[in-house]
């Protein structure tokens, strides 16, 4: 029982503080990229859709693999989780990116509410698990 309470426990305090970083990275990335005003026509290279088992319920992830030209020339392929599942490989659509990092851009519409309260509901969930965690661990010890 020691290794749940001294392993096991901190372990998921640890990955909980990494995906809220991960989610923080990903909102500040999007953000970037509608605030920069750049956007660029793309070409989207491929669509698939992704599996995975969660307690016996499927649940599927469509992706899409965009390529685009950024306005001083440089040729970037990305990849992104969402998006219309409707669009299929050789379709055109609108891609917004920043100049520094034209990688992490996003073909998704500007909605920065919906990001944010998507990212808030996201941290209120990471955040009240590591405080049961934390709260279990104290009492254990």
């Amino acid at each position: 029982m020691d290794f749940v309470f001294h392993i096991l426990f901190p372990l998921f305090i640890v990955l909980a503080f990494w995906a809220a970083y991960a989610i923080v990275r990903r909102t500040r990335e999007r953000r970037a990229a509608w605030e920069s005003g750049l956007t660029a026509q793309a070409r989207v290279v491929r669509a698939w859709i992704t599996v995975q088992m969660v307690n016996d319920v499927a649940r599927r992830t469509q992706w899409h693999e965009y390529d685009f030209t950024t306005a001083d020339g440089m040729a970037v392929r990305f990849k992104e989780p969402g998006g219309p599942p409707g669009r299929e490989a050789g379709d055109e659509t609108r891609v917004y990116y920043a100049d520094e990092e034209p990688d992490k851009a996003t073909a998704s519409e500007p909605q920065p509410g919906k990001d944010m309260f998507g990212t808030v509901l996201g941290l209120g969930i990471l955040g009240v698990g590591v405080i049961i965690l934390t709260k279990v661990m104290i009492q254990y010890w």
